[in-house]
């Protein structure tokens, strides 16, 4: 079966800033995002006090929480939180190698959703580089289970989501959402899905110390009333499942590669999303290593399998 996939790895074309304050932390941080080399992959370079040169690489080996946000590296110690975003933001656009200077410990919420990101790296421009893209291809179903939750990577030619999410709440109800993601798509039905929140929540947040940068500017907000707050409204009729898919595209990308297959959810989160992904990277018959090789006539390509790394970013 041919898919339609890039052959070559990408980086941004230049230097590109972006500054705001943590949705859990309250605190300002200011990110660099650098070019960087081919088989780089997403690196963040905690600069912070006490921290300089530190590195997070973006891998779900890195993981240390999962509440609420995905944490790279130690809580307690050198991390940084709330990746999620950013990364679903290089997954969409399909950026493979850059090199991210933080100097606070939570990457800045902006207004909720992946769309500043998208922006400040079409500002930047992603350059195509030499060396061949590989990707993990899904070769059988592995599922995860946990509750009424579960989770599961199955075949498919190409990269797809298929989400559902189930709230009691009305404003919310039971949303799916299902899509082949590629940039354009992304930019259109996903980047500007924002995060949301429930009113009855916030003082139980705040008293564990999270959300405490969380407000109308950043998140949409559920009243108790169960109508959402904004007066802007919501950017989709259906955001609330849209968002929980642009979570899961950046859970996802902590793979290390870009995966060839389907991930199905049904009331999902972060810490379901990064099991399955453990789950798929713990089985190797459940996946394999291939590259693009194009045929002599025509644009489609077709997937080759191919001998990985000894220390493949995706091995646990």
């Amino acid at each position: 079966m041919g898919i339609d996939l890039h052959d070559y790895q990408t980086t941004l074309k230049s230097r590109v800033t972006l500054s705001g304050i943590g949705v859990h932390s309250g605190k300002q941080v200011t990110m660099h995002f650098h070019p960087a080399d081919p088989d780089t992959g997403i690196v963040f370079h905690y600069t912070g006090e006490g921290g300089l040169g530190r590195e997070l690489p973006a891998l779900v080996s890195e993981v240390g929480g999962t509440a609420l946000c995905t944490v790279l590296g130690d809580p307690s110690g050198y991390h940084v939180a709330t990746v999620e975003h950013v990364m679903a933001a290089l997954f969409g656009l399909g950026v493979d190698n850059v090199s991210i200077e933080i100097d606070g410990a939570e990457v800045p919420i902006l207004d909720g959703s992946a769309a500043m990101f998208v922006d400040a790296m079409d500002q930047a421009g992603i350059e195509t580089l030499t060396v061949k893209r590989r990707y993990i291809r899904v070769l059988k179903p592995v599922r995860i289970e946990n509750g009424a939750s579960w989770g599961e990577f199955r075949p498919y030619g190409g990269t797809r989501f298929e989400i559902e999410i189930d709230f009691d709440s009305p404003a919310v109800g039971r949303q799916s959402y299902a899509a082949d993601i590629e940039p354009d798509l992304f930019r259109r039905d996903l980047a500007r899905a924002r995060t949301f929140g429930f009113m009855k929540d916030v003082e139980r947040l705040w008293a564990a110390g999270y959300a405490l940068g969380s407000s109308l500017e950043n998140s949409v907000v559920i009243g108790d009333d169960s109508r959402v707050i904004n007066v802007e409204g919501l950017r989709y009729s259906n955001e609330f499942v849209r968002h929980k898919t642009l979570d899961a595209m950046g859970d996802l990308a902590l793979a290390g590669a870009r995966f060839i297959g389907c991930f199905r959810s049904y009331r999902g989160g972060h810490k379901l999303n990064a099991s399955a992904l453990r789950r798929l990277l713990s089985d190797r018959s459940a996946f394999e290593i291939v590259e693009t090789t194009r045929r002599e006539r025509g644009r489609q390509a077709e997937m080759i399998a191919v001998n990985a790394p000894v220390f493949a970013p995706w091995m646990l």
